[in-house]
């Protein structure tokens, strides 16, 4: 019966992250820098108000859109943090996590024959759902600009037919963020052809030069914020995610959340809670150990002579593979994996534009980053005999 499945969805494929990780994932001795998983703990008053909502039985549904006490800390939050105000009743609903608040944002938004712009390489999250919505992905090229997606790299992408933007930064799987003037310029351009934008900042909290700010700033009209805790807070396995909009977008979007999913779940809601008020600055230690990483092995990729880009924010290295080797970026992947038991992504797995690089988490200690470019190293002195 595959025949008459939707033609949509036979279409496209697993996430090429996933795909490498299980390919290589359980090799034994293997160093994984590879999916975003930090490995910090979820912090303790947080695991505490999850465990205190389970025994007072806080264990039925919510409210569609999330509990109220919820939603008005993550209004509160993204207020103190990046001085943009939403109404706690009506501009934001929590869902189970980012992903599915692109789901439902791009669901609510997208008909058939709708053009997303969208930057390659990018996390491989959002051309499949904009394909099941009967879209089409528009891939433009960031390479040459350093991986910046800027007003110039977009407006050569916009047609008749474009609806949105989407705008992830800090960026996976590159790290790179915009600048102010480089966000003001790209709402100019998105005001002036009406295309909503997609401003995934589920990295927010981990930036390093700069204080974080969201391009709803200076568009909040068109705007639609994907925020959430898993990477700020460690709780990726918590599933909480926020959807920030105008209430002409929100109670619409509210639409497609309720038959998807309902609400988000009670327990993790109320750990929510403690993670944006009490919680409101875990980031920042989590965030000063990731600089800490990142300066290591920017230091050890230049002693290599590998070309990147030092990292913005989030917690990833974009690699450009050396010349002298002649295969793709999953073959180099894979015989790192296989010979020096250091596992990368292949940088095919974020669009065609990221072929010929790699990307390297370092969402995991100093100790096995450093191991894990040692044998890099190797490998790439043994590539050269």
């Amino acid at each position: 019966m595959e025949h008459r499945l939707n033609e949509n969805v036979q279409e496209i494929e697993i996430s090429g992250i996933r795909k490498f990780f299980n390919l290589v994932g359980t090799t034994e001795g293997m160093i994984s820098l590879t999916i975003g998983q930090p490995d910090f703990t979820t912090p303790e008053h947080v695991k505490k108000a999850g465990m205190e909502a389970i025994e007072k039985n806080a264990t039925v549904y919510t409210p569609n859109a999330g509990l109220p006490e919820l939603k008005k800390a993550a209004t509160d939050f993204y207020e103190k943090k990046y001085h943009v105000s939403y109404k706690a009743d009506s501009e934001v609903i929590v869902t189970v996590g980012a992903s599915q608040a692109i789901d439902i944002a791009l669901r609510t938004i997208l008909v058939p024959g709708d053009e997303v712009i969208v930057p390659g390489p990018v996390y491989p999250g959002y051309e499949p759902i904009i394909h099941l919505c009967g879209a089409k992905a528009i891939m433009v090229d960031t390479t040459p600009a350093n991986f910046r997606m800027t007003a110039d790299v977009i407006q050569r992408a916009v047609t008749s037919k474009t609806k949105a933007i989407i705008l992830p930064y800090p960026s996976n799987p590159t790290g790179v963020s915009l600048t102010d003037q480089e966000l003001i310029q790209i709402a100019a351009l998105a005001k002036k052809h009406e295309i909503f934008i997609l401003a995934d900042e589920i990295y927010s909290e981990i930036v390093y030069e700069h204080p974080h700010v969201s391009i709803a700033s200076f568009l909040k009209e068109q705007t639609i914020v994907i925020n959430g805790l898993s990477k700020s807070h460690a709780m990726t396995g918590w599933r909480i995610g926020f959807l920030y909009a105008p209430e002409s977008i929100t109670r619409h979007m509210l639409k497609v959340h309720q038959y998807n999913v309902s609400c988000a779940t009670s327990i993790s809601q109320k750990a929510a809670i403690a993670a944006l008020t009490s919680g409101i600055d875990d980031a920042l230690p989590m965030r000063e150990e990731y600089r800490k990483r990142r300066d290591a092995a920017y230091e050890k990729l230049q002693s290599l002579g590998l070309k990147t880009v030092k990292p913005d924010g989030a917690f990833y290295f974009f690699v450009k593979i050396p010349e002298f080797f002649t295969g793709s970026s999953f073959d180099f992947c894979l015989t790192l994996a296989h010979e020096y038991k250091v596992a990368v992504v292949p940088g095919s797995a974020f669009s065609p534009a990221g072929e010929g690089w790699f990307r390297l988490s370092y969402a995991c200690s100093i100790e096995e980053i450093i191991e894990g470019l040692s044998r890099i190293e190797r490998y790439l002195n043994d590539l050269k005999k």
